[in-house]
């Protein structure tokens, strides 16, 4: 049996909405809480790794590292790609997905303003994603330029200065592809969506928990924390 959209799907969206940009818009933008995750004691640690390049005179394990993380950044970004090609093809066969939809336990089917509406919301999320992944490859592929490009010899304020700009445009790499894999997160929670208006909230709650603990409470975060 079909179903319209309702005041439940209104809530749950609402619900969602609110855990996904609360949660970014918090993390991100909040200066004393966004000191206290993972993300920030990362930047300090690639802070670092920029300064101790200086004193290498063969840095060819350093640019195996930035190869390393683009690697990883490409990898997801290109999947975004193969994930965009399959919503659009479930959102030029409605009736199939619903089928599909429509033999899973307790399902709720979206009638076709519904169905269209939840298969869009996905689409946002992982163009976005696809988005902030290659922003964040290309930044990273900066940065090996820009490692590239410092001399060697006897660190100076110049090459301090370069390392301290390396290392900025790494940090921001990895805020992008921070944000692109926080997409992904979010991407599965809105995939219940199409199952289920509640199980649209229960999957948001459980992603917006695994990410606080995982930025915040997780062993990870303790090991890297920066002692000031």
């Amino acid at each position: 049996m079909t179903m319209p959209f309702s005041l439940y799907d209104g809530i749950a969206l609402a619900i969602f909405a609110a855990c996904w940009l609360g949660y970014a818009t918090v993390v991100d933008k909040v200066p004393r809480i966004r000191r206290a995750s993972v993300i920030a004691a990362m930047d300090q640690h690639r802070r670092r790794w920029m300064h101790a390049m200086l004193t290498r005179d063969n840095r060819i394990a350093d640019m195996a590292a930035i190869g390393n993380l683009m690697n990883s950044t490409s990898f997801l970004a290109t999947t975004s790609i193969f994930i965009l090609g399959g919503l659009v093809a479930l959102l030029g066969a409605p009736d199939l997905g619903r089928r599909v939809v429509a033999a899973l336990p307790f399902a709720a089917v979206p009638d076709d303003a519904g169905w269209e509406l939840k298969i869009g919301l996905l689409l946002v999320i992982f163009v976005n994603a696809f988005f902030e992944l290659t922003w964040a490859l290309r930044q990273f592929n900066y940065t090996s330029i820009l490692i590239g490009g410092i001399p060697s010899g006897q660190p100076d304020a110049e090459m301090l200065a370069a390392a301290d700009m390396a290392a900025e445009i790494a940090n921001r790499a990895a805020r992008h592809f921070n944000t692109g894999l926080r997409s992904y997160y979010f991407g599965l929670a809105a995939l219940a969506w199409v199952v289920h208006p509640l199980a649209l909230v229960a999957t948001s709650l459980f992603v917006l928990r695994e990410l606080h603990r995982r930025e915040f409470r997780s062993v990870l975060r303790q090991a890297v924390a920066v002692q000031r």
